[in-house]
């Protein structure tokens, strides 16, 4: 009897070990990863905005105009390119298309509109390459007319990171692409909080005022008499992101942003500002993320939370059995 109860020990104890380890370091890494086909939205608000907005006149042609005092919407949605060719079941690497659109909530004018294609690392979160379909398309930018680019596919168009933070997020600095400096910008971790009984991680992005573009537009725009000045855009910015950290999922995305036309002779704050407010993402957008966030990190706490468990068992478990076989060892001698 005694016999028996120290073999069923020392079989528990391995099991419950052997268990833990192959959720933790063969299940996890190969489900913890992004999806190929992400459907999600996320809406983001703003009042007392000024902004350049581009007005038709007679003959149909649009010119630019700044307006004030705005109330914008910004909608987000991002969703997989399934035909992509880095897109396979086994694939580590998968493609996103991200949609954004920014209207006046007065008379519904869009502001803005872009949709950019970029290829993921399904762990890490990162922007990879080389990646076939990657390339940024805008609708009615700064001059008023819609632009595509395209990256070159052996480069990453837009490094960093860009939807997410990656699994088991750390208390550190990440690279964050910032699309006004179109670059990677460090995401600081600032602290914890509580949103709505999750536990997040907050990040801080900041941009000094930044030199990003020249261009030539009306005098009249910047408040000049010739009828063309050539002058460069200014860009600026502060982003304060929530993330749940096991998912690396944002939850919150606070930004405010300030772009200013200055001609040669005009130092930081005396130029015109074609953008200066905060977009947040609102009540419901939030909520959603909370939910979702909250769902998710319970299915990978299976992963990572239960095979600690499983260890410490085990190991009691192996510990109880490999006394009770010397004690019996003993006792036959």
């Amino acid at each position: 009897m005694r016999r028996g109860v120290t073999f069923v020990l020392l079989g528990l104890g391995v099991f419950g070990i052997a268990t833990g380890l192959l959720l933790r370091f063969y299940a996890y890494p190969a489900l913890a990863q992004i999806p190929h086909d992400p459907k999600t939205t996320a809406v983001a608000q703003g009042s007392g905005i000024t902004a350049l907005v581009y007005v038709e006149k007679d003959g149909g042609q649009a010119l630019p105009e700044i307006r004030r005092d705005l109330s914008l919407t910004s909608i987000t949605t991002v969703s997989g390119d399934l035909r992509a060719p880095e897109v396979q079941a086994d694939n580590g690497v998968t493609t996103w298309v991200e949609t954004n659109r920014i209207t006046e909530d007065k008379d519904e004018r869009t502001l803005s509109a872009s949709v950019r294609e970029l290829c993921l690392d399904r762990f890490t979160a990162e922007a990879v390459a080389p990646c076939t379909t990657q390339y940024l398309q805008k609708e009615k930018s700064e001059n008023g007319k819609d632009t595509k680019i395209r990256g070159a596919r052996g480069q990453v168009q837009f490094p960093g990171l860009n939807f997410k933070f990656p699994f088991q997020t750390e208390k550190r600095t990440y690279p964050w692409y910032d699309s006004g400096v179109g670059k990677p910008v460090d995401a600081k971790f600032d602290g914890e909080e509580e949103l709505q009984g999750l536990s997040v991680y907050r990040f801080k992005q900041s941009v000094p005022p930044t030199d990003v573009d020249g261009r030539d537009v009306p005098g009249s725009l910047v408040g000049k008499p010739e009828p063309t000045v050539s002058v460069r855009l200014y860009y600026q910015a502060e982003k304060t992101l929530w993330v749940e950290p096991d998912t690396g999922a944002l939850i919150k995305v606070r930004q405010s942003v300030k772009q200013e036309l200055r001609t040669s002779d005009q130092n930081s704050g005396q130029g015109t500002a074609v953008f200066d407010g905060t977009l947040e993402l609102n009540k419901k957008t939030v909520e959603a993320n909370v939910r979702v966030a909250g769902d998710n990190k319970s299915k990978l706490w299976l992963l990572t939370g239960l095979p600690v468990i499983l260890w410490i068992v085990g190991g009691v478990l192996l510990a109880a059995g490999i006394v009770l076989l010397l004690a019996g060892r003993r006792r036959t001698a």
